[in-house]
């Protein structure tokens, strides 16, 4: 009876060797390992949350912008901006007054009531690859051949981290450089834009929100390659959810792209970059655009509450960074921010700081270092990981300003090894006589 338990005993151990044989090599299928590297970094991020809850945490800015700013800030002539900073989170909306150039604008000729952009090739996302496996599906529109692999080489440098965002510029910075075509990035659009271009057979790539059931607000892009007046709907390519989506002119237009300031990026091959510009009409003109995107979120912000307020106020921000005018984006960042803390936690978006750094541009260029330290501080706390150079460049800008060339020499050099392709730290540590790592 002992020697039959005992072989039991070593058939039960032979068994699970092999099965943990058997594992370890399925592992080893870039398929299996990435569905389970992903099923793994989200348990660590849904532990992390419980342990350190991010969206408990609230980034309260210790200076308040004037406009006597430390760093002089410049704002275009063709925008007047008065803003009257209070105590409340519902302030009233600044009045934004833009005198737009004189522009081209498309022909009136009316659209078709249904198009679908046939030839973009749709790719699920690998982990957290949203930015490089959109942009190879934009890409793939116009006959290049290659994958998101190709694209996050590039995009995503650094295997061993989770570079948490791709913004737009790393994705002009791409097309330009290695596919040979030209990359327009736009703010404030509207979907009358994105039908023009659909119709004219332009692809357009977008950044919006997206709220799973599960988990918290992130950011997301998408593909927009087809629009049906008569259903209201646009056709989208997802990378996470699927290939011809639809989705409602209300649901995008008017709620999930308002999250990234209505931004839209549109690639050209060399022979139809002045037909691109052209549809465009008043968004051709990039200042102009900012101008639009500002009008637009002034507009928004009294019609506005709650989360969609924040974004509001938070777009206001942005645009005005684009148009330089930091003062006032600073005043608006401060309102946006003092919206966050009332609204629910289940609806506060901790992650935006992982795909922007308007905030930081403007705090620093009006000489507020301390508030640049705290929401990059605020930052990593929300994320949980030691990632997003971004933060680290901007926080390394802020020390240096304040004299702490030792810290900021720190973190220029983390921001260069999470990702060797952003040249702002690089460039830095060059200035500052540092060897790169």
């Amino acid at each position: 009876m002992r020697k039959r338990s005992i072989f039991i005993v070593i058939g039960s151990l032979g068994l699970l060797s092999m099965v943990c044989l058997a594992g370890a090599a399925a592992t080893q299928i870039p398929q299996v390992n990435e569905r389970l590297v992903w099923r793994l970094e989200s348990l660590a991020a849904a532990a992390r949350r419980r342990i350190n809850p991010p969206q408990q945490v609230v980034f309260v800015p210790v200076e308040v912008s004037t406009p006597d700013a430390t760093v002089e800030s410049a704002p275009p002539p063709a925008v007047t901006t008065i803003v009257q900073l209070t105590d409340t989170p519902n302030p009233a909306p600044p009045q934004e007054t833009a005198t737009p150039s004189p522009t081209p604008t498309p022909s009136a000729t009316p659209l078709p009531e249904r198009v679908v952009l046939e030839g973009v090739v749709h790719e699920y996302q690998q982990f957290n690859n949203c930015g490089p496996a959109n942009l190879a599906m934009t890409l793939s529109f116009w006959g290049w051949r290659g994958d998101q692999r190709d694209t996050r080489s590039f995009l995503r440098p650094n295997l061993k981290v989770d570079d948490k965002n791709v913004n737009p510029s790393e994705m002009v910075e791409f097309v330009e450089r290695f596919a040979g075509m030209r990359a327009f990035v736009r703010y404030g659009g509207d979907l009358d834009l994105l039908r023009r271009l659909v119709a004219a057979g332009f692809p357009v790539l977008i950044e919006a929100g997206h709220h799973p059931p599960d988990d918290w607000w992130m950011g997301h892009y998408l593909v927009v390659s087809g629009y049906d007046d008569q259903q209201q709907k646009l056709i989208v390519q997802d990378s996470l959810v699927s290939p011809d989506l639809s989705m409602g002119y209300a649901d995008l237009a008017e709620g999930w792209w308002r999250d990234f300031n209505y931004v839209l990026i549109v690639i050209a091959p060399p022979e139809r970059n002045a037909e691109a510009l052209e549809l465009m009409g008043p968004f051709a003109d990039p200042q102009q655009s900012f101008q639009i995107a500002a009008l637009k979120a002034s507009q928004e912000i009294p019609e506005l509450t709650g989360r969609a307020q924040f974004f509001a106020w938070f777009n206001l921000g942005s645009s005005r960074v684009g148009l330089g005018d930091y003062s006032g984006a600073a005043q608006a960042y401060d309102q946006a921010f003092a919206v966050y803390p009332t609204l629910p936690e289940a609806m506060r978006p901790y992650r935006l700081m992982w795909y922007v750094a308007g905030p930081y541009e403007a705090y620093y260029y009006t000489g507020r270092y301390e508030d640049v330290v705290q929401l990059a501080n605020t930052t990593f706390a929300w994320v949980g990981q030691p990632v997003l150079e971004e933060s680290y460049y901007w926080r390394g800008m802020a020390n240096l300003a304040l004299g702490k060339q030792s810290l900021a020499i720190a973190d220029f050099r983390k921001a260069v090894g999470l990702n060797p392709n952003y040249a702002p730290p690089r460039d830095e540590l060059l200035r500052l006589g540092e060897a790169l790592p």
